[in-house]
């Protein structure tokens, strides 16, 4: 019932996850990025708390197969969930379990892994892992929210979407994007697009309102100069 791709920027060292699903606030479970460690997809029956511990491992130096190996190795439920991973150096990496649902595939590609179960066809992955790498001069955000649409025009899901997000991690301890189409019934990733089409031009702002207020415009909003 998800289908996700996870990302590294080659030239700017960022991070992210592009997720969309059929059920309510993927975004609040699913997508995780740490800025100068890694990115993680924990999805299907999902244990959010797999992809802390994945980051942690990544942190502590492991690549992205030995922290997958190391999290899942006897671990309670392990079976039903999906993970993918991708490390400092663009490795990749991912785990499914045997009661996954429905049609599920894996596609790895350069710096990015892309995952689904419930898929209409076992060819989706592979679709938004060429989508990803069609451009590696465009910012991150847009590479894997290109390959969320590239999933869904290659037939995404066997039934409805309802929620999407866009995480990306950059220098600093919270996210430079982290946008949330929380339910949707007719197209979360197309307003996932929109979000960020609208937040695309501002983010620089939002970032210098955190490290330097001064060097941000103003807020538009009443008594402020």
């Amino acid at each position: 019932m998800t289908f996700s791709i996870s990302g590294k920027c080659e030239r700017t060292g960022m991070f992210g996850v592009a997720i969309t699903t059929s059920s309510i606030c993927v975004g609040s479970r699913c997508p995780h990025a740490r800025a100068g460690v890694g990115a993680v997809a924990t999805q299907n029956i999902t244990d959010p708390s797999l992809a802390t511990l994945v980051l942690d491992q990544l942190q502590a130096g492991d690549d992205a197969a030995t922290a997958i190996n190391k999290v899942v190795k006897d671990r309670d439920n392990i079976e039903y969930r999906q993970l993918t991973a991708v490390d400092t150096e663009g490795r990749t990496a991912h785990f499914t379990g045997k009661e996954i649902l429905g049609i599920h595939s894996v596609a790895e590609g350069e710096n990015c892994v892309a995952a689904g179960n419930l898929l209409s066809g076992p060819e989706i992955p592979a679709a938004m892992v060429d989508a990803f790498n069609r451009d590696s001069s465009a910012h991150l955000a847009e590479r894997l929210l290109g390959a969320l649409e590239s999933g869904v025009a290659a037939g995404g899901e066997a039934g409805p979407t309802h929620s999407a997000a866009l995480v990306v991690a950059d220098k600093m301890p919270f996210k430079l994007v982290d946008l949330r189409v929380d339910w949707d019934d007719d197209d979360p990733v197309l307003k996932l697009r929109h979000l960020w089409t609208g937040y695309e031009p501002q983010m620089l702002d939002y970032l210098n309102r955190a490290i330097n207020p001064t060097a941000a415009p103003s807020y538009g909003v009443a008594g402020d100069p």
